[in-house]
């Protein structure tokens, strides 16, 4: 059977989209990319505008895409953000560290864009308000209704015989529940709108939550602010981890209340009174143009039900979601899923049918279920990365990934988690190229070096 060609709607022109995109045209579709902003790079692009609401709760509120700060560097080695065939190199001109800032993360994305023809597929200012199936059967088609961000308010309408979601999961804030925080009168934000520390200047803050943007968050203000409190789950991956040497920063259990009068109080017994409090407690997967008549939901941060988190199985192959999981070397990810994706749009890949595919979501959350595992990690791969990636590689019909990339990303997770503040400036760079070079996974190096 000759390969098919179809037109492809993809939502979005961040790391998922471009890859997407490249992907879906090296197979022959007709490709048209919808972008709010007006450059590609998606989340990496940084604003240092805001919401309005700093609590990004507000309904009405103006809304950001980005929720970069200032200071942001990756917290992976550029080896790992790199395409298979488009790797992740050092410029003349550019920032040289292996960890390097957002700002040379665009451009990468840009040179990327430019290399594969994906500026001319893509439609910038172009703000999707929704994406609904049109006829019944396996024949159904799409209607993408956009609008410009500047200008005319009227809507367009476009018919796609399949549609791509990109759209990014790091926009609509999550806020957890803090006892008293509605009486709470001082300041208080969600980490998407924390750009720059020097409003903190001589305060006490209090930040909730330990992930990546608290980290590195919690060490850009510790320069200036007079106290810094961040409040954290016990997480016996930091049982060990002598906190108190870290500058200027305390570590303490959950908040038991927020007074009204400023006093913070934690369950470990520790109080103060503060004055900001900054929630870097994570996103909702947030679809709202998406319109399935209750096929596909979202229920506390689970989108499904997806097959291999991509495809919906009565709606399979003609919508699809790339970039929804997380913790694993997301840039791998992202380019085998649109692989797929791709490939089994032209016919050359079969899915499995509508009820295998069920079945196989059904023994996914059966899992999750049975191993008491909170729904919202659903798409986590963690510790199942590396099969889920070689299943998709396996079904691609590409050699096996060199373990090298989870071993990096295995020892970036270790120095996050002993809170080295310095790992990515002491990363030993041509340690690690001798790995890549030798094919041998880092196991292997060391048992060598014994």
């Amino acid at each position: 059977m000759a390969p098919r060609s179809v037109k492809v709607a993809v939502i979005g022109a961040g790391v998922s989209g471009l890859i997407a995109a490249k992907e879906l045209q090296e197979q022959g579709h007709t490709v048209v990319i919808f972008e709010k902003n007006n450059r590609v790079g998606g989340t990496w692009v940084y604003d240092p505008k805001t919401d309005s609401d700093p609590l990004s709760i507000e309904p009405t509120r103006e809304i950001i895409h980005s929720s970069l700060y200032q200071s942001l560097r990756t917290n992976l080695p550029r080896q790992v953000m790199g395409f298979l065939d488009y790797p992740f190199g050092k410029r003349e001109s550019g920032d040289p560290r292996s960890f390097p800032g957002h700002e040379e993360v665009v451009r990468f994305l840009e040179d990327f864009a430019g290399e594969f023809g994906i500026y001319g597929l893509t439609r910038f200012e172009t703000e999707v308000v929704k994406v609904e199936r049109k006829g019944k059967g396996k024949g159904k088609e799409w209607e993408v209704e956009s609008r410009l961000t500047r200008g005319s308010e009227s809507v367009s309408r476009e018919v796609f015989e399949a549609v791509v979601v990109c759209s990014g999961h790091f926009v609509e804030p999550k806020l957890g529940v803090v006892p008293g925080i509605e009486n709470w009168r001082r300041f208080q934000m969600h980490s998407h709108n924390y750009r720059v520390p020097h409003s903190f200047k001589d305060q006490v803050v209090i930040l909730i939550g330990l992930g990546p943007s608290s980290f590195d968050i919690s060490r850009d203000i510790a320069h200036v602010a007079k106290e810094l409190h961040v409040a954290t789950k016990p997480n016996p991956l930091l049982k060990d981890i002598n906190f108190q040497t870290v500058a200027n920063i305390s570590f303490h259990s959950l908040i038991e209340y927020v007074h009204e009068d400023g006093l913070v109080t934690f369950e470990d017994g520790f109080s103060t009174y503060a004055d900001a409090i900054i929630h870097c407690t994570g996103y909702k997967y947030h679809i709202p143009f998406l319109e399935t008549n209750g096929i596909v939901t979202i229920e506390d941060n689970r989108v499904g039900p997806l097959y291999k988190h991509v495809f919906p199985p009565s709606l399979a192959p003609c919508l699809s979601f790339i970039g929804l999981t997380y913790r694993e070397t997301i840039f791998n990810v992202i380019e085998l899923q649109a692989k797929w994706v791709a490939r089994v749009l032209s016919g050359k890949i079969l899915l499995p049918t509508e009820e295998e595919m069920t079945e196989s979501v059904k023994k996914l959350y059966q899992f999750i279920e049975e191993n008491a595992l909170p729904k919202r990690h659903t798409h986590s791969l963690r510790p199942f990365q590396a099969d889920y990636k070689q299943w998709l590689v396996a079904e691609i019909g590409l050699p096996p990934l060199e373990d090298w990339r989870d071993d990096m990303w295995m020892e970036c997770f270790k120095n996050f988690s002993e809170m080295k503040e310095m790992y990515r400036d002491e990363w030993d760079d041509n340690y690690w190229d001798s790995i890549i070079q030798s094919g041998s996974s880092f196991e292997e190096e060391k048992i060598s070096n014994v």
